[in-house]
């Protein structure tokens, strides 16, 4: 993909970068470009095809132009040079952590995460004979980094107790052991927090979720820019097969070594290509991004102080509150707010939450965020269901933890709704058990 830079503000980038009317039909929205290969024009024009001299399009497993037109204006908004898209965030997550990372490989990975990549680390990435382990404080990065560790990964905003990453402080260690951070920005998005910007070199995404918008489509993506050096990398220097005996070094230089390789040799071979239809609603989703981000987070904030004030509520984790153990950093490095997603624990425990869930009326009960409607799950019975007791405690999932995703609605029929649910989750009276009053 070509080198993509940012010459507008945000809100125009978000609309205009990286799509140019249609040259057939001059189409002003990129067609979806519905097509498992590409017509070529003769025997030599395929054999330049597959050479790489040519940089037109072969199969959509490798390339599309309707995913290549989402790539590029993800690359700008995230103040990146370029960009992978595939299928989902989770394959987002995989694809980029296998360009860097082989067998005997380790990884350090900070403890606030989501349950799916704690499990893709210990289980999949284990069996490949790659080992983790995972930061629970700040000087851990430090003190559990070995001689194989070759990859930092986080969450810019952690899922779901709304812990934010001081970044710079975390590349900081990261580099000085030569290796990438790794970033996954789903919840904060380009539009709060640009992690390339504060030292990580990596950057993934959920596109499913903030930057689709509408829980309509699965996506993820990979963005990388141009500030880390991969020629420390064996993979990277070694002569490659698919470049007949030349490095990716040698080919693209020590800085786009590693997207390349990311791009022809992990994504393509391992296949989790997103559709051409769920690429062309990830880059809808992106026009109106921060429009939809700008309000949500100002709902959440203004919902969650609501509700730490409340008799039922033991705490409300985010972080624009001031007792929130990241509020310092995230008023440092994220001025537009603190996200859309945080959790709140109710005082009545696992009992309480269920009564909570099953009385809300415009909250949706499913496991997503990032929708344009709102969304509650309680997660020590769902998405954390596969920890023991002892771990989710140590993790804070605590029985009466839910996570509350703010969508689009009008703040005062939220508010309505989570009091009405709030009043639900009482304890009954022992009258109300059937015992007498």
């Amino acid at each position: 993909m070509t080198h993509v830079r940012n010459r507008h503000s945000f809100a125009t980038q978000q609309v205009h970068a990286g799509a140019e009317p249609d040259p057939v039909t001059g189409a002003r929205v990129t067609p979806v470009h519905l097509t498992a290969g590409f017509v070529f024009d003769d025997f030599e024009h395929a054999r330049a095809r597959f050479a790489g001299e040519d940089d037109g399009y072969v199969y959509t497993r490798i390339g599309n132009p309707t995913s290549a037109a989402v790539e590029r204006r993800l690359a700008v908004l995230e103040g990146g040079t370029d960009a992978i898209l595939v299928g989902t965030g989770q394959a987002a997550i995989t694809v980029a952590l296998l360009g860097i990372l082989g067998a005997g490989d380790h990884l350090l990975a900070a403890a606030d995460l989501y349950e799916g990549s704690r499990g893709l680390f210990l289980d999949n990435f284990g069996r490949l004979g790659i080992e983790v382990d995972f930061v629970e404080e700040s000087a851990d990065w430090e003190r559990l980094v070995r001689p194989t560790t070759r990859a930092f990964f986080a969450e810019s905003i952690a899922n779901p107790k709304d812990t934010v990453l001081d970044l710079p402080a975390v590349a900081a260690v990261a580099h000085r052991h030569g290796v990438p951070l790794v970033v996954d920005n789903t919840f904060a998005t380009p539009y709060l927090l640009r992690p390339l910007e504060h030292g990580a070199d990596v950057v993934v995404h959920s596109a499913s979720k903030f930057l689709a918008g509408h829980g309509a489509a699965l996506g993820g993506a990979i963005v990388t820019g141009d500030g880390f050096d991969w020629s420390g990398f064996g993979h990277l220097t070694e002569p490659a097969n698919v470049l007949a005996g030349v490095s990716w070094v040698q080919r693209y230089g020590p800085q786009r070594a590693y997207v390349e390789h990311t791009r022809g040799v992990v994504a393509s071979r391992l296949g989790p290509t997103i559709s051409p239809f769920n690429a062309f609603l990830v880059q809808q989703g992106l026009e109106t991004l921060s429009l939809r981000v700008a309000r949500q987070t100002q709902t959440a904030e203004q919902l969650a102080r609501w509700l730490r004030a409340r008799p039922e509520v033991v705490s409300v984790d985010h972080a624009a509150l001031d007792d929130h153990p990241s509020h310092d950093v995230a008023r440092r490095l994220l001025p537009r707010g603190a996200g859309a997603v945080f959790s709140v624990t109710l005082e009545g425990g696992r009992a309480a939450a269920q009564r909570f869930v099953d009385a809300v009326e415009l909250f949706t009960r499913m496991t997503h965020v990032g929708d344009v409607r709102s969304l509650v799950i309680h997660p020590a019975s769902t998405t954390h269901a596969h920890r023991t007791e002892p771990e989710r405690l140590a993790a804070g999932i605590w029985p009466g933890l839910l996570r509350l995703s703010i969508g689009l609605e009008e703040p005062a029929d939220l508010l309505a709704d989570l009091e009405q649910a709030l009043v639900a989750s009482r304890a009954p009276h022992r009258s109300e058990q059937g015992a007498v009053a």
